[in-house]
């Protein structure tokens, strides 16, 4: 019973803060814009994670901890996104992980805590109130419930006098007082409401009492009596193994492997780079755009063959000569990437420049990478989980470099830049795609009008129709920026460059002139 009481507090406590927090989340985000309020909020959240965990700072290290999530949060500074904010959710997992002594040491380990800490996080709540509901009912729930509200029975009531008190005695808080509407305050009890603080208290919860699910226990001991009696039966598996996956067995298939891929590499030279005629009915366009992923593909599965076949302390990683097949095997792999990268670049400088296309470079730079690792993983003689330790950190440093990154802005110069239009060469802009990449194309927009002119602007139907739809635009987008909550950094500096041009102005339409006039 008195383990009870110790712990309810604590419990109570973490109640009140979780409600706090959607408090101020309704304030910031129910019915407004999304901006910096993002990073205030997380900001929140970490200072009610160290609030919950005081015994964490005994450690004179710990200001590293607060000092790297805050790096961590600057992309929501930046702009608020969708990597953005997972970028913030796994860094305040972390630290929440770290300050309650959870968190595992490893990256790779790391990363599977946050696969399960984000699994976990919708139902914690749910599991944590259903556990305190059965503790209760063990130790009388009757008795509980009354301990539970007698605690706030005297600082809710002296709270209450001494807020009368000060009313009198301050014109102010009195005036405050008199605007409190109780009616208007159960105008406020919506379901879409009552919806949006469970969905905040829920998700909060997890970060104040990180807990992570247990592990399935998938590997266990074999007892030795029966292992005697499975002998043979190994024995057979591991002939079967012998001769499939053995020495000799990837042995020779390394040496098919490089004979095909230096096969299509000499290909790629050939046709891409050295000028040779394709095949009637077959252009340079379609030839680059068909290779490219296909080929990113056979660099995963040959990535995976690698590690199954050169398992450390293996027979075939300890030979010399198949690790040389292994080294060339996996160079072409990356030789074959680089290749799919220009397919991809000579495909953009034909079809001009998408989201889906900047994900493939990206992705296409990770593969090479995760290859490159590889190679040093047999040549360090390094085990699988400090590859993909290591293949964790490089995919994210290059998410979390990619949140400073306006990707609508990028996509947006290019494709103007390299459009019939501006350089005589190539296909005509698709002017209505850079409108669906939002605010962060305004500038090359503007630059694309320029360049046509006033006067091609008002003759053009389409041209005029489109200018007009920008001037909307950034009337609408200024009238967003006018909250303070949508501010960010990125906004701020595209605010900037508005104010600087001017408002935009849709050309009139140019009357051809009379004759005799």
């Amino acid at each position: 019973m008195t383990a009870l009481f110790t712990a309810a507090p604590s419990y109570c406590s973490r109640i009140g803060v979780a409600i706090l927090l959607a408090a101020l989340a309704d304030f910031l985000f129910y019915g407004q814009p999304v901006g910096i309020t993002v990073f205030l909020f997380a900001l929140l959240i970490a200072a009610a994670v160290v609030a919950v965990h005081p015994a964490a700072f005994s450690d004179g290290r710990v200001w590293l901890k607060p000092a790297a999530l805050l790096v961590a949060l600057l992309p929501l500074v930046e702009n608020v996104s969708v990597l953005s904010v997972s970028t913030a959710l796994a860094a305040l997992a972390i630290f929440a992980l770290s300050l309650s002594g959870r968190l595992r040491h490893g990256i790779a380990r790391i990363a599977g805590q946050i696969a399960l800490f984000g699994l976990a996080m919708p139902f914690r709540f749910a599991s944590d109130f259903i556990r305190w509901r059965k503790t209760a009912r063990r130790f009388g729930r009757r008795r509980v419930r009354l301990a539970a509200i007698a605690v706030w029975v005297m600082p809710l009531t002296l709270g209450a006098v001494f807020l009368a008190l000060f009313g009198a005695a301050n014109p102010v808080i009195d005036y405050w007082l008199s605007l409190i509407d109780l009616l208007k305050l159960l105008d406020l009890i919506q379901l879409a409401r009552i919806a949006f603080w469970l969905f905040v208290v829920a998700g909060v919860w997890a970060f104040l009492r990180p807990r992570l699910p247990p592990l399935p226990r998938l590997v266990r001991r074999i007892p030795r009596a029966a292992s005697a009696g499975i002998g043979v039966q190994a024995d057979k598996a591991t002939t079967v193994e012998d001769i499939l996956f053995g020495k000799a067995a990837i042995f020779r298939a390394l040496i098919v492997f490089n004979l095909l891929f230096a096969l299509q590499t000499a290909l790629d030279t050939a046709y891409l780079w050295g000028g040779a005629a394709l095949p009637d009915g077959l252009s340079y366009a379609s030839y680059a755009h068909r290779g490219a992923y296909p080929l990113v593909v056979t660099a995963l599965l040959a990535a995976g063959f690698v590690l199954a076949a050169l398992r450390p302390g293996s027979e075939t990683s300890a030979d010399p000569l198949i690790r040389r097949l292994v080294y060339a095997w996996v160079a072409q792999n990356i030789m074959l990437v680089i290749s799919s990268i220009l397919r991809l670049d000579l495909y953009i400088g034909i079809y001009a420049l998408t989201y889906w296309r900047v994900a493939a470079f990206v992705w296409m730079g990770l593969v090479v990478s995760g290859l490159a690792l590889i190679i040093a993983r047999i040549a360090l003689g390094k085990t699988n989980e400090w590859l993909l330790s290591a293949n964790l950190l490089t995919l994210s440093l290059t998410l979390y470099a990619a949140c400073f990154i306006n990707f609508a802005a990028t996509i947006a110069n290019y494709n103007v830049d390299h459009s019939l239009e501006m350089t005589g060469q190539g296909i005509s802009l698709d002017a209505w795609y850079l409108r669906s990449l939002g605010p962060g194309a305004f500038p090359a927009l503007d630059r694309f009008f320029e360049h046509q002119g006033k006067t091609a602007a008002a003759n053009d139907p389409v041209l005029r129709q489109l200018a007009g739809l920008r001037g909307s635009d950034e009337g609408w987008y200024r009238t967003l920026q006018q909250n303070w909550r949508s501010w960010s950094f990125r906004d701020w500096r595209l605010l900037r460059y508005l104010d600087t041009r001017g408002p935009f102005v849709v050309p009139d339409p140019v009357e051809p002139s009379m004759p005799g006039r």
